[in-house]
């Protein structure tokens, strides 16, 4: 049991981390290629290229300006990028660290349960 609980909170962590946005304006070469559909390491790399040498992007249109980056590409990704702070100094993401599973402690005192509570009255509505 404890296993299956593991490999559910793992999957629940790999897909959650995939699932969420990126910020192009901080995130590395390989976080980029690992979150964006279609855009693989050299891709990636032209990015974090450009923004070091253009500065920042301030609009996700502006990923058109890459060299292997075209409207196509930009249309499919779009949900899937955010735009920092474009004046905000960029700092690349190196790691990002997860929190242990938490534990369920066992209760010193006998849990009571609420008292019932009424069940809702639902009025018909008849229209004329």
């Amino acid at each position: 049991m404890k296993k299956l609980i593991a490999i559910l909170f793992t999957w629940c962590l790999t897909t959650l981390a995939f699932a969420a946005p990126i910020d192009i304006n901080t995130a590395d070469a390989k976080t980029i290629a690992d979150s964006l559909p279609g855009i693989g390491l050299k891709k990636a790399e032209a990015v974090v290229k450009y923004r070091t040498e253009k500065g920042p992007f301030k609009s996700v249109d502006d990923l058109e300006n890459v060299s292997g980056i075209g409207k196509k590409t930009v249309e499919r990704i779009k949900q899937d990028i955010l735009i920092g702070d474009a004046a905000a100094p960029v700092t690349p993401v190196t790691s990002v660290a997860v929190a242990a599973p938490a534990v369920a402690a066992t209760p010193a005192a006998p849990v009571t349960t609420p008292a019932p509570v009424a069940p809702a009255v639902v009025v018909p509505v008849i229209k004329k």
